[in-house]
């Protein structure tokens, strides 16, 4: 993922914090075996320390891939807009002469990934997910040979994947002036559409960090 300088996570808590903040849905991206294409598979995860835990069906195709080459990367991506090309022209120059682009977040996780298949190891992921996308805790135990979780067991494989470098992106316009910034974001809070908001909330908070962008 090319990064520019002014697009960079400030910090390692930024990302961390932004993850954090329920984007917990991404792509699991997967070496395709000798000869054939990358396999790409969008799913849930959740974290247990450093490492990410997903889980995915026994019948899906990755799992030959995984095991040739346990080397996997791990994207999330969010908080993304469309920007129009009169929103970004320049003071003083026809509208039409803006160049468009694309705002977005992303983290990048490069991973080596262990497949679990142990039925209580398996369990223990469950209740690990179970507990960050249920906190309430309304549903039945995950217990191996017990309904009804213990039935669908054999039908998931778990992945630990280990992280070993990430990439973090926040692409908002920093190196802008802060007026261009500013009034991008009210134009996103004006139409309103899709992910607007959101969008409009991180070139915010990064406009507070950073103030005028320097090299």
């Amino acid at each position: 993922m090319f990064i520019q300088p002014w697009d960079a996570a400030l910090d390692e808590a930024e990302w961390r914090a932004w993850i954090a903040d329920g984007h917990d849905f991404g792509q699991l991206s997967v070496n395709g075996l000798p000869g054939r294409p990358p396999a790409v598979v969008p799913t849930h995860f959740t974290t247990d320390g450093g490492d990410l835990l997903i889980h995915l069906a026994r019948p899906n195709p990755v799992w030959e891939s995984i095991e040739h080459d346990p080397h996997v990367t791990f994207t999330v991506i969010g908080d993304y807009a469309f920007i129009p090309g009169p929103w970004r022209a320049k003071p003083g120059t026809p509208s039409v002469e803006g160049v468009p682009t694309s705002y977005y977040a992303a983290v990048q996780f490069t991973c080596r990934a262990t497949v679990v298949d142990d039925p209580e190891a398996k369990a223990e992921l469950l209740r690990r997910q179970l507990a960050h996308f249920q906190p309430d805790g309304d549903h039945a135990p995950v217990v191996p040979g017990r309904p009804p979780y213990g039935r669908m067991l054999p039908g998931i494989r778990g992945l630990r994947l280990e992280v070993t470098e990430v990439l973090a992106k926040f692409k908002y316009d920093d190196h802008k002036p802060v007026e261009h910034r500013t009034a991008v974001a009210d134009s996103l809070g004006r139409r309103g559409e899709g992910l607007d908001a959101p969008t409009a909330d991180q070139q915010r908070r990064r406009l507070d960090r950073i103030g005028p962008w320097k090299a």
